[in-house]
């Protein structure tokens, strides 16, 4: 039987959603992060107890069959791609299959299952990057990318990133050789001190528009022209219509904005999917997949149906996007989202798209469905990765719309709010689930449920 801080070696039998899979040691399940089935590992165990126990893999000691891809070079340092090394098809086959397992985990009956979709692109199709600026070692030059793997504060230059649009590796090289060039420090997160912080891109796949926003702290101050020229002197892809300087002081290690100046441009992007216009702020929700997000929202509308003369309500609506999406043939749309830009946004969005028949609430949702007098026909549910508060659920189900279409980029709490949803007399009818997140541990999934 496996023990703490003991080095382990086994083989990896089989993964879970999230990025988790598992192995066996003398009968013990032994649970790591990112596995692949397959793969010799060799772990040191974190805890134990008599029938589990987890630990960290240190070492792949033999390739998994499944791992014949190439990748890029920052493969196994980054810590986003575990799955890159494995053919796209068969990482849908994955996923599927751990989503399925979640059902059966918790047993929840459904009466189709219809499969998984994949991205229509599994590389560079995302169009949003929050990097971060640091150092691979401590002590080591300046990077500027992602979180290395297992490794809260070095971070991998992702210069060569193969997921992200590729004019954000043009934009990523030139600000990180600035920066260096005029020997800036980094924002140290024990010290709190340091000037550069994080650097976000947004681009509208469809649209060509192009957002940069730098985050720094206060703790200097530079002139940053000569840098929005050089960029916009570029040949990208895209255009570049806005770039902004955001001041952040606040000790979290989060992208927020004290004060936020428009060094040219504006301050949001324009995007279009399936016909309606979207603008997207610096700092509001959307799917990082454009490609997929069509799809996704395809899904959402199938299952929604007709809905003609019919209440729809759109929780977690985030910019609106998918109210919108299937406010044409709806009576009503009504929207409730905690981030008022957001809010600010749909109401926008939907004036572009010319609906009249949506209304946009800017609250958390388990303190305003209660305020709602209107009785919804539909509720369409997208929630956060956490998913939907116990308190919200209860309401939610207290309206007992005949319908109800849960999106959720979290299937565990998705099932776990389904138990929920059955116990109220809803019965699942269909479940899709959408990859957009190719290469990464993540996936939606789309569920349509009734009252029985």
């Amino acid at each position: 039987m496996p023990k703490k801080k003991e080095v382990i070696e086994f083989k990896i039998e089989e993964s879970e959603f999230g990025g988790k899979a598992y192995g066996y040691i003398d009968g013990v399940k032994v649970k790591v992060k990112h596995g692949i089935p397959g793969q010799v590992v060799k772990a040191v165990v974190k805890k134990a107890k008599r029938k589990e126990a987890e630990a960290k893999i240190l070492e792949v000691i033999e390739n998994s069959p499944l791992e014949d891809q190439d990748t890029c070079s920052h493969f196994g340092r980054c810590g986003g791609c575990f799955q890159q090394a494995i053919a796209y098809e068969k990482q849908l086959e994955l996923k599927e299959k751990q989503v399925k397992d979640l059902f059966v985990e918790f047993n929840v009956q459904y009466k189709e299952w219809l499969g998984i979709e994949g991205s229509p692109e599994p590389f560079n199709y995302r169009n949003k990057m929050e990097f971060s600026f640091g150092d691979e070692e401590k002590g080591g030059p300046l990077t500027l990318g992602m979180h290395k793997r297992g490794r809260h504060h070095d971070i991998v230059t992702v210069d060569e990133c193969r997921i992200m649009d590729e004019d954000f590796r043009k934009i990523l090289v030139t600000i990180l050789q600035y920066f260096k060039e005029k020997n800036l420090s980094q924002y140290n997160t024990r010290r709190h001190e340091g000037y550069l912080r994080h650097l976000v891109v947004r681009k509208a796949h469809f649209a060509g528009e192009i957002l940069i926003n730098l985050v720094t702290t206060t703790q200097e101050k530079l002139d940053l022209k000569d840098l929005v020229e050089e960029l916009l002197g570029f040949e990208l892809k895209g255009k570049i219509i806005g770039f902004l300087h955001t001041f952040n002081d606040n000790l979290a290690d989060v992208v927020q904005s004290d004060r936020t100046d428009i060094l040219f441009g504006r301050d949001y992007l324009m995007e279009e999917l399936l016909g309606l216009k979207f603008k997207i702020s610096a700092f509001s929700f959307f799917q990082t997949n454009s490609q997929g997000a069509e799809k996704l929202y395809s899904i959402v509308r199938d299952f929604v149906g007709e809905s003609e003369e019919q209440v729809v309500f759109d929780l977690y609506c985030g910019t609106g996007t998918i109210g919108q999406i299937v406010a044409p043939t709806a009576k009503q749309v009504i929207g409730i989202e905690i981030i008022e830009d957001a809010v600010e946004a749909a109401k926008e969005n939907a004036k572009l798209n010319n609906l009249n028949n949506c209304r946009f609430i800017a609250g958390d949702v388990k303190e305003e469905v209660k305020k709602l007098k209107e009785k919804p026909d539909i509720i369409i549910l997208d929630p956060p990765r956490a998913g939907i508060h116990p308190n919200a659920l209860k309401d939610v189900m207290s309206f007992e719309a005949e319908k109800i279409v849960y999106v959720s980029c979290n299937p565990k709490t998705m099932v776990r709010d389904l138990v929920e949803l059955e116990g109220r007399g809803y019965k699942v009818e269909q479940v899709k689930c959408m990859d957009m997140f190719p290469h990464t541990a993540h996936v939606e999934c789309v569920v349509l449920i009734e009252k029985e």
